[in-house]
C-alpha cells in the first residue's frame, strides 16, 4: 500500500494528496519566504509532480522571480482564503513543494536540512544534527 498524507487551505476549498516521502524536506529562512508566508521561515516538502494530486478546488498561481538567481518560483495559492498551499520552482523541473503547515498532520516528515540560514531571524535556533546552508543547498545550474 502506497504511503498517502492529506492536507488542504486554512478555509477548505482546496484539498490535495501526496504519495510518498519528500524528495527534500527543508525550512528555508530567506527574507522572500518569510515575507510571501509572513512567517518567520518556510517549511517545504518537495515531491516528484506525479506523487502530488489535487483532490478539490482550483489553485490560483503567481510567479516571482529571484532577484538574486533570476529564476522563477510559481506559487500556487487558494483563491479564496489565500493560503499557499505548494510552489513549482525552475531549478526543480518535475516537482512540487507543499507548503509544511499546510499538511493534515504536518509531523509525518522530518526536515533534513535548513537553507538561507544567513536571512534566519536572531530568535530562531535551529535544532542540532541538521544539515545547515547559509545560502542555497542546490548550486545553481551552468
Amino acid at each position: 500500500m502506497t504511503d498517502t498524507h492529506t492536507g488542504g487551505c486554512a478555509c477548505g476549498t482546496v484539498r490535495y494528496q501526496v504519495r510518498g516521502k519528500p524528495v527534500l524536506a527543508a525550512v528555508c529562512h530567506c527574507t522572500f519566504c518569510q515575507r510571501r508566508l509572513a512567517s518567520a521561515f518556510a517549511i517545504l516538502a518537495t515531491f516528484e509532480e506525479q506523487n502530488v494530486e489535487i483532490l478539490q478546488g482550483e489553485l490560483a498561481e503567481v510567479e516571482h522571480h529571484s532577484d538574486v538567481s533570476g529564476r522563477w518560483l510559481r506559487m500556487q495559492f487558494c483563491p479564496k482564503c489565500g493560503t499557499t498551499v505548494s510552489h513549482r520552482a525552475q531549478l526543480r523541473p518535475g516537482m512540487r513543494t507543499i507548503a509544511g503547515g499546510t499538511f493534515d498532520d504536518p509531523r509525518w516528515f522530518t526536515i533534513d536540512r535548513h537553507i538561507w540560514a544567513q536571512s534566519k531571524l536572531p530568535w530562531v535556533t535551529i535544532p542540532e544534527g541538521v544539515a545547515v546552508y547559509q545560502q542555497a543547498f542546490v548550486p545553481a545550474p551552468a
